[in-house]
């Protein structure tokens, strides 16, 4: 009963009222608020604070600085060895495996469609029929930057408008299409294993996605808008475990890979907890 009424208010609040309310009150830098709001936040979600290169929650100049903070530079370390894939974020793996006839497990019966998923570019999708996914939860108290899995040049970046859901268990569950109907940015890049995207997926209170090339790319007019950037004088060219991304709030990272270019890490199952830069898998050029 308390999971159904969840998924009902899901449907019926003005999600993207809700999400905007929820940034301006994020990016408030008022003491009295975002201190409260950041005490808050860390009892209630255990956040440890011993990993932040500032481990001072009120030298934060509003929550939303807070919550994507930076980490010690050794706080993480990123899997070196040849052919290796880094798992791009901190959190727990919602769902592995294959991607079938253009379709992605998302939960209990539930899949969703690979060319909605990137924002109805067929030409695109093509290149991922038939090839990996892994989908990865960051849960409030993660650390909420996204980091290069692998090596590789960006290709493009396709804002999608959509829903607001939130993305937990819960709702993988329970709403259909989950992923490809969430607000998302989808960036391709040309790696050593061929094709590779990073689905940045927004969620019920994520206030904005941001990429280091291109800064907030949500919220924006909401109609899908692709940038293109090999055609540019200046490529942009991001190392494996370089930041690429972050959420300020919740949400989910998607990795896709091609057929036949990746095996992923056969000690990772769904709910596996994983930390970014940890094995998520190999390019079979390594089997």
């Amino acid at each position: 009963m308390k999971n159904t009424l969840f998924i009902i208010l899901q449907y019926i609040v003005p999600q993207h009222w809700l999400s905007r309310l929820a940034g301006k009150v994020a990016e408030c830098r008022w003491p009295w608020l975002k201190n409260n709001f950041i005490t808050w936040f860390i009892k209630r979600y255990d956040v440890d604070m011993s990993e932040a290169a500032d481990p001072e929650p009120f030298n934060y100049e509003s929550f939303n600085a807070f919550f994507t903070r930076e980490l010690k530079a050794d706080a993480r370390s990123i899997v070196n060895e040849e052919n290796t894939i880094a798992c791009p974020a901190d959190g727990a793996i919602s769902q592995m495996g294959d991607i079938e006839e253009g379709r992605i497990f998302q939960a209990k019966g539930q899949h969703f469609d690979l060319v909605e998923l990137l924002g109805g570019n067929t030409n695109t999708a093509r290149a991922f029929k038939n090839g990996k996914f892994a989908t990865i939860y960051l849960s409030p108290k993660d650390y909420h930057r996204a980091h290069m899995p692998l090596k590789g040049k960006l290709k493009n970046m396709t804002y999608i408008p959509g829903d607001l859901f939130s993305v937990n268990g819960t709702t993988a569950e329970n709403v259909p299409r989950l992923f490809a109907r969430n607000e998302r940015a989808s960036c391709i890049f040309e790696t050593d294993a061929g094709p590779m995207a990073v689905v940045l997926v927004g969620a019920m209170i994520v206030a904005g996605i941001e990429t280091t090339w291109a800064g907030q790319v949500t919220p924006l007019k909401r109609k899908v808008h692709t940038h293109n950037y090999l055609s540019k004088q200046k490529t942009i060219t991001i190392e494996k475990g370089e930041e690429m991304g972050r959420f300020k709030l919740g949400s989910t990272v998607i990795v896709l890979f091609g057929k036949d270019s990746v095996n992923w890490n056969k000690e990772l199952a769904a709910d596996a907890s994983v930390r970014m830069g940890a094995l998520l898998g190999n390019l079979t050029t390594n089997d």
